[in-house]
């Protein structure tokens, strides 16, 4: 596949899901009780201390991929110290290019089911949270394996200051969109025009002529 041949999305849904409200109702009144993995408790813990010991802002960057998302958001928030987080340790330790990089960004390899709980556990300052392009999971049957229909939801809600998600498959930033209206939290969902992608997938989207969407809650 060349770059500007990335495939639209493809999915059996018309509309937000049928089952959504029921899923998204039923994490909201039951606490997520898997047992936190040793691989993600051990990342946390060693990045916990550099997060205890920084003065300044805290971003999140879920689903970093290769962290390229990370690296430049790191030299847009200079203050800050910007953690990037992907399951995928391959993807984390890919050598990315980068001749301005800085040295205000983390990544790390961690399920975000159990990060995300650890976070919050552990309250830590975060002035902003980016999920950007997550897995769509676009077949119906498939919801609670998307964010808004997992069991985390919740936690992740109670994460940052703002949350920034972008899609180039607007059905699921609105289905995200109203689960979070159950939580009493309200979100906008404009196009995306930045001259600069965040990621690579944001890059290829739009090399394909995809729109590309975000939802921004301003304030959680």
């Amino acid at each position: 596949m060349s770059f500007g041949d990335s495939k639209a999305i493809v999915t059996n849904q018309d509309g937000l899901n049928e089952h959504l409200d029921e899923v998204v109702n039923k994490h909201l009144s039951h606490p997520f009780l898997k047992p936190i993995s040793d691989h993600t408790q051990q990342a946390f813990d060693k990045i916990n201390q550099q997060i205890a010991a920084f003065s300044g802002p805290v971003i999140l960057d879920s689903c970093c991929g290769v962290g390229q998302s990370t690296r430049i958001l790191a030299r847009r928030y200079p203050e800050a110290l910007v953690i990037g987080v992907d399951k995928s340790l391959n993807r984390i330790e890919r050598n990315v290019e980068d001749e301005h990089e800085t040295d205000n960004f983390r990544l790390i390899r961690a399920d975000l089911n159990d990060f995300y709980r650890l976070v919050v556990q552990h309250q830590w300052p975060i002035r902003e949270h980016f999920l950007l392009y997550p897995n769509p999971w676009p077949k119906a049957k498939h919801l609670q394996r998307r964010w808004h229909g997992s069991s985390v939801f919740p936690y992740i809600l109670q994460i940052g200051k703002s949350l920034t998600l972008r899609s180039n498959w607007l059905i699921y930033l609105q289905e995200f969109q109203r689960a979070a209206e159950l939580a009493g939290k309200s979100g906008n969902i404009s196009q995306i025009n930045d001259e600069q992608p965040l990621t690579p997938f944001e890059a290829k989207y739009q090399a394909s002529g995809q729109l590309c969407w975000q939802l921004k809650f301003a304030q959680l």
